[in-house]
């Protein structure tokens, strides 16, 4: 039988590129919606290890079903120049039904006439799990880049649009799906989960 992951989000997106980089996983993987789960989760902690951790643990105390694996992430985008804002806020900047082309705009306007060598920022996301035992496994992924002049790109989702990766010349949200599951943050950071949840239990 199937071991079931529980997803910590509502995020389409986010379950989008969740499902497509664990797809070799023997595991059915589900949001919190499609688990039937609904709980208020307090995101209290001061790094995105601690936000992470807060939701899994969150969420599996809340689960009715024994046995699932919760998985949980906090990511964000921070920015040198702004002293790494808005870091842990990043979904939560300017309000959370902010629109990202609101969000993005200010941004840049608050970077307007600084170089490219000083708009450096990084994609960070930590992804914790609460093992069927309770105990908490968590792993970290980042992507480097900087900030970009404007919003460019149809294929990411938040911060994507105005994120440049020098190695690849293009924002993450110009990246094709499958090169962004194989280099974002999250990607990352999965891949890096995905050995530990194999390495305990769960098989190819």
């Amino acid at each position: 039988m199937k071991r079931k992951i529980v997803f910590a989000t509502g995020n389409e997106g986010k379950m989008r590129e969740i499902r497509e980089i664990l797809r070799d996983m023997d595991a059915e993987i589900l949001s919190m919606k499609e688990a039937g789960i609904v709980v208020e989760i307090e995101e209290n902690g001061t790094t995105f290890e601690e936000n992470a951790a807060i939701k899994a643990q969150t969420v599996a105390a809340a689960a009715k079903e024994p046995g699932i694996i919760v998985l949980a992430d906090d990511s964000g985008l921070e920015v040198d120049y702004l002293d790494k804002e808005p870091g842990i806020y990043s979904a939560r900047y300017l309000g959370e039904t902010t629109p990202y082309a609101v969000k993005n705009q200010n941004l840049i306007d608050r970077l307007e006439g600084v170089p490219d060598n000083k708009r450096t920022a990084r994609f960070v996301c930590a992804i914790a799990a609460v093992l069927p035992d309770g105990q908490v496994v968590v792993t970290r992924g980042v992507i480097e880049g900087r900030i970009d002049y404007e919003e460019k790109g149809e294929n990411g989702f938040g911060y994507d649009p105005i994120f440049y990766v020098p190695e690849y010349g293009v924002t993450t949200a110009q990246l094709s799906v499958e090169e962004k599951n194989r280099v974002s943050h999250r990607a990352r950071a999965l891949e890096t989960m995905k050995l530990e949840l194999e390495k305990r239990f769960v098989s190819k």
